[in-house]
């Protein structure tokens, strides 16, 4: 994947979503988890309805349901984490099926599952409208800072090289008869682990002595093109004033 090319998360698609230039996308995104993440975790209902603003944006982005659930799995490690809270927190308690359960935990787990899964669709619909090449060009023009952006844009340029390394390595160690596959076997996946770091380091010192010697002075050129619109923004700004407007309404309830 060079990065030019999309990356595993992207939808190449003819939408309203993909043609919005990325410094919007990823500002609307950026406020709607801002406005989730601020909500009180007992406005429950708020939740829900910011659930029912990203159904439109999937839609407009033409984003599937079905391919959203199975990427938004990621965040399991977390869910378990929030089943655990409602047995092991403290304070008043509740009792359910026989189960005494914390009252304090249960909104606990509530918090972690409803803002977490909120979080990863914004983050997934994102990812599946925009190449990554944008999405590094939408932070260089919100002004994130350059030691961020040069190293996002070095890692996404470079690890394609990095992972044909690692398997040609790979294949090296296979016609040599070793394969380990137990604990007490890695041995030489480790070494190989060592000798990959050492030339990916020694690679990236002569790219960037030969781009010192063209001009490089902390700046890729930036691609010439048009900034965003105000009719662009106000578009993306749709979606977190919307959240907000939920937010008021469940503070007022």
């Amino acid at each position: 994947m060079g990065a030019g090319h999309a990356h595993p998360l992207y939808l190449d698609r003819a939408s309203p979503l993909h043609r919005l230039p990325p410094e919007v996308k990823i500002a609307a995104m950026v406020a709607f988890t801002i406005v989730v993440v601020a909500t009180p975790r007992h406005y429950l209902w708020a939740f829900g309805g910011y659930a029912l603003l990203l159904v439109p944006v999937a839609v407009l982005g033409r984003v599937p349901a079905w391919w959203l659930v199975k990427r938004a799995t990621i965040e399991l490690p977390f869910v378990l984490l929030a089943v655990v809270l409602p047995f092991a927190g403290g304070g008043e308690r509740v009792t359910w099926l026989g189960l005494s359960l914390s009252v304090d935990g249960l909104y606990g787990a509530w918090n972690i599952v409803a803002k977490g899964t909120l979080g990863v669709l914004a983050s997934l619909l994102l990812a599946a409208t925009t190449l990554m090449r944008d999405l590094i060009a939408g932070l260089d023009r919100l002004r994130c800072p350059q030691i961020v952006v040069q190293i996002a844009t070095f890692m996404l340029r470079y690890l394609d090289v990095i992972g044909a390394e690692a398997r040609r390595m790979h294949v090296a160690r296979l016609s040599r008869g070793y394969d380990p596959r137990f604990v007490w076997q890695v041995r030489a996946f480790a070494a190989s682990v060592g000798t990959l770091f050492l030339r990916a380091f020694e690679r990236g010192e002569r790219v960037y002595l030969a781009m010192v010697s063209r001009g490089y002075a902390g700046r890729l050129p930036a691609p010439d093109r048009a900034p965003a619109t105000a009719g662009q923004w106000l578009s993306a700004a749709v979606l977190p004033i919307s959240a907000v407007i939920v937010a008021a309404a469940a503070f007022l309830v």
